[in-house]
């Protein structure tokens, strides 16, 4: 027997992950999805085999004991919701292939146009206090007394 739940590693820090996220918990009623957030304290020590600077790049997936990345996993997490429908194209060969490289860009910039999106539209979560999560502390005491 194969188990069917996808695991999914998301940057619960990123806006817009932490929508899509919500959403597709909404319509997994068969509950086959898991999510772990990556900024969760204890990650590396339930999931060491997950590299997490590189899941902080692109999308974690494991489903049958096969690690999935980027649109395969948003794939395969809203096909198996019952959304096939509206994922099927991102297994087109032409549309695949720019679908991936849009998704790269998107990944890879996700906080700033997350941030903006949200700010300006209220799209997405709000998951920091101070409206993002990626900001360096400003050490500001530094040579001062």
């Amino acid at each position: 027997m194969t188990d069917n739940t996808l695991t999914i590693f998301y940057d619960g820090h990123c806006p817009l992950c932490t929508l899509e996220m919500e959403k597709l918990k909404r319509y997994d009623t068969k509950n086959l999805i898991k999510l772990e957030n990556l900024h969760q304290k204890n990650f590396a020590t339930l999931h060491p085999d997950i590299n997490l600077d590189k899941a902080m790049q692109i999308l974690h997936g494991r489903y049958q004991g096969t690690t999935l990345l980027a649109l395969d996993v948003t794939h395969r997490a809203w096909t198996l919701v019952g959304k096939g429908a509206f994922v099927a194209p991102l297994k087109f060969p032409i549309i695949k292939q720019l679908a991936h490289q849009g998704y790269l860009l998107l990944a890879k910039y996700r906080q700033p146009i997350s941030q903006c999106l949200y700010q300006r539209f209220g799209i997405g979560r709000k998951t920091c206090d101070q409206g993002t999560c990626y900001e360096k502390p400003k050490n500001t005491h530094h040579g001062r007394k």
